[in-house]
């Protein structure tokens, strides 16, 4: 079951403008920057409340996030919602006729991601998250 929005994940296109912006937008810096070489990306989270703003740096030119920039331009890239169990929340919502896209797999923040395709979630794309004990 979905239980809360986790984070909203931003795609940018230079990290220090972005950074800046999003300093002072928030009145805090990036708690935590992280490299997540399986998806070509690094990550820089801000806190704010329960939910987090996740800001995407491409770090190759064949990463979705480089693939999204250069069809949409930077912004608003995908939801992310927390479930405690990833793999029959994932279950529950292809038998609902949701689409995945790709597999159950290791993501930032110490979490277990998937994501659902947007032409199933009204022009959204929507990430599932799952807590992973740490390694």
């Amino acid at each position: 079951m979905i239980k809360k929005i986790e984070h909203i994940g931003i795609a940018i296109d230079n990290v220090n403008s972005s950074m800046a912006v999003f300093d002072k937008l928030l009145d805090k810096r990036s708690y935590k920057s992280e490299l997540v070489s399986s998806e070509g990306v690094k990550t820089h989270f801000y806190q704010l409340g329960e939910i987090k703003i996740e800001l995407l740096e491409t770090i190759n030119q064949s990463s979705p996030i480089s693939k999204f920039l250069s069809k949409k331009g930077q912004g608003m890239h995908h939801l992310a919602f927390h479930v405690d169990d990833i793999h029959q929340e994932l279950s529950r919502l292809i038998a609902l006729g949701f689409e995945a896209i790709g597999d159950v797999k290791k993501g930032a923040d110490q979490k277990l991601i998937c994501f659902l395709h947007p032409k199933t979630t009204c022009g959204v794309l929507i990430e599932l998250c799952q807590e992973q004990a740490e390694e």
